[in-house]
């Protein structure tokens, strides 16, 4: 066992964290470190650091909580580490360059964006092997899926275009051009909106997806902040639908959107590029990963303040929570 991970152990019995409170750890990728940093959700502190490979970005976890994922951008492969003690026990083959994934419902498959070849690449959780690789647009960025697992979103950066991909035939059934540089795809948990965010358009698109129709385009306007530090990048809706976040990117803002009119209620102000963020389970806390500044903002969701930053890595990307 390396000593990073020693370390992270040793803290982790120094703080009481044992394994019951493996739910409350929070895993924030660092793109430029090239290791991963565990905070804990209950004293907002950081519990140490382990390697992950080279340019780690997109990061997510399986239902159970078993099994870690990342993207090891540089290494063109998906890295997968054991979150209870922090060493890798395999790997899961993708295209050049994976960005973002998202991972099916029942944690089986992986559907991986590889952003150097306009592929995206599905894999399976279990057996390790690669199921099939899917022609999108030009750089594929952005991944999302339907709550029912039917529906795989991917978004294009250059096409700007939301490609809509049946899960288990693997077909693209719609196309639905949004704004320049697509980023994020996230619904909600209804199912009813499906949210992708445009970096370099500054707008959110509010997608039907029964009708892959736009019903609405939210714009964003800060006092005293250029336009064009409007980036909208990750987006996350709490679980009742009634309240829609976006990272802003250099804006160093997240906007806080009404979930039901998707209007623009409140900017709260973060880190430096705000990038991704990840729920606690019971949506307590958002976390921010603020690539510039190298931490990570706290959100009290219900009371809509940012109550704390917490210095993790080198330029932060990705952020997950454990499950419960």
């Amino acid at each position: 066992m390396n000593q990073l991970v020693t370390a992270i152990l040793t803290s982790a019995i120094c703080l009481g964290l044992g394994t019951a409170a493996l739910a409350n750890r929070v895993f924030v990728s660092n793109e430029k470190g090239n290791d991963v940093t565990v905070l804990d959700s209950e004293t907002l502190e950081v519990i140490g650091h382990f390697p992950v490979g080279a340019r780690p970005r997109g990061i997510t976890i399986s239902p159970d909580g078993k099994e870690l994922y990342v993207c090891a951008s540089d290494d063109d492969l998906v890295r997968v580490f054991n979150p209870e003690t922090m060493e890798e026990t395999h790997t899961l083959p993708s295209g050049p360059d994976p960005e973002l994934f998202v991972l099916h419902p029942s944690g089986n498959p992986l559907y991986i964006a590889n952003e150097d070849d306009n592929l995206v690449t599905v894999v399976d959780t279990q057996t390790h092997k690669m199921l099939a690789e899917i022609p999108v647009g030009v750089e594929p960025e952005g991944m999302g899926i339907s709550p029912d697992g039917k529906v795989v979103i991917n978004t294009s950066e250059t096409t700007n275009m939301a490609h809509f991909i049946d899960s288990e035939s693997y077909e693209i059934f719609a196309n639905v051009l949004v704004d320049s540089r697509p980023r994020f795809a996230q619904y909600n948990d209804a199912g009813t909106k499906l949210y992708v965010s445009a970096e370099i358009g500054g707008t959110v698109s509010v997608i039907n997806p029964e009708t892959q129709s736009i019903e609405k385009k939210i714009t964003f306007d800060i006092p005293g902040v250029l336009p064009e530090a409007i980036q909208p990048v990750g987006v996350r809706v709490t679980k009742d639908g009634k309240k829609v976040f976006v990272a802003l990117g250099p804006a160093n803002r997240v906007a806080v959107i009404n979930g039901e009119t998707d209007e623009v209620e409140e900017y709260l102000l973060v880190g430096q590029r705000v990038w991704q963020m990840a729920f606690t389970p019971d949506q307590k806390y958002l976390f921010t990963t603020n690539g510039n500044s190298n931490d990570v903002s706290v959100i009290d969701v219900a009371a809509g303040k940012v109550i704390k930053s917490i210095q993790v890595g080198q330029q932060p990307w990705g952020v997950v929570v454990a499950p419960n």
